[in-house]
This record gives structure tokens, sequence and C-alpha cells, in this order.
């Protein structure tokens, strides 16, 4: 079976202001093949990241697949990784600004303020449980997804309009 894309959910989709809901079946073959077919959707749309309910599916769910493109060309590599049930367990006192985009909106470009270490906790596809840090842009696509599952845009943390680009340029 070939994996088809899945729509990305546009900023006024009611679901991305909504709770996403805790997964209880890891198992579960319609789950496992949603993952598949979001890995796919995230890799094809040249995202660094893409939460569950960005194609409008509430689970708490996504992957971190940061890659140098043309919207992040300093993005370390690092193997598309799946994080069901994540959470922060702890946090660096310094927070840095940087620029992020979102594929939920389009053409909008912010100064967000993110933590610039974290420790998180998640279970992969196989229901193993991870504990890891991460620092720098992979720390800030986590919180930027984690944000996701729990209805907040990046666009609610910029600070104000002065922080905001819009209709990001073509590279």
């Amino acid at each position: 079976m070939i994996n088809q894309n899945l729509e990305i959910a546009q900023v006024g989709n009611p679901i991305l202001r909504q709770q996403a809901q805790w997964v209880t079946d890891i198992t579960d073959e319609k789950l496992q093949q949603f993952i598949d077919t979001l890995l796919t959707t995230a890799m094809d749309a040249k995202g660094v990241g893409i939460a569950a309910p960005q194609v409008s599916q509430s689970y708490r769910l996504f992957i971190v697949c940061s890659h140098p493109n043309p919207r992040y060309p300093d993005a370390p590599l690092m193997e598309p990784t799946v994080m069901i049930n994540p959470r922060l367990v702890s946090h660096s006192e310094e927070i840095i600004k940087g620029w992020e985009g979102c594929l939920s909106v389009p053409g909008v470009r912010g100064l967000v303020p993110r933590y610039q270490t974290i420790t998180v906790e998640y279970l992969d596809r196989y229901g193993r449980l991870h504990q890891q840090e991460f620092t720098n842009f992979v720390a800030r696509i986590f919180q930027h997804e984690l944000d996701h599952l729990n209805g907040i845009l990046f666009i609610d943390r910029v600070k104000n309009s002065e922080n905001l680009l819009y209709n990001e340029p073509k590279k």
C-alpha cells in the first residue's frame, strides 16, 4: 500500500486549538499506519517536525525530523523520531529567542522565546520509554510540537507584532 500525504490543517481550524488525547494503545494497527503516513507527510512537506493535530488527528504524538532545508539551512541532521505521549521533564533557566515557522501557519515567521536546554520523556512507536536532553534547535522543535498537542501555536508566544514576519520569501 502506498502512503498518501495527509492534509495539513491551517490556522483557523479548531483542532489546532484543542488538547490532544493521550495515546493508550500503541500497538493499534491504525495508529501504526498513521505514524507511517505522518512520517511521509513531514518529509514531503520539508518540515522539521509535525504533530498529529496538524493533520486533524487528536493524538499526543509528534515527529521531530530536523534536517537542513531552505527554511532552516543550519538545522542539524537527525533521524526522524516518533514521540508518543511526550512530556517536558525539566528545562534550563536560559531562554533564547529564535525564528520559527509552521506548516499550519504558512507565510508567517515569528521570533519565539524557548528554553535553551530541555529534558524530555516520550514513548517510541514500539512503546519503549526514552528520556533525552535536547538543546538549541532540536529543543525548539520539541517545544513547538509539544505546544501543538496543547492547542498552542507559535504565534501565541510572539511577544509583539514587531517580532512577526509575513509572506516568507521562497528560497
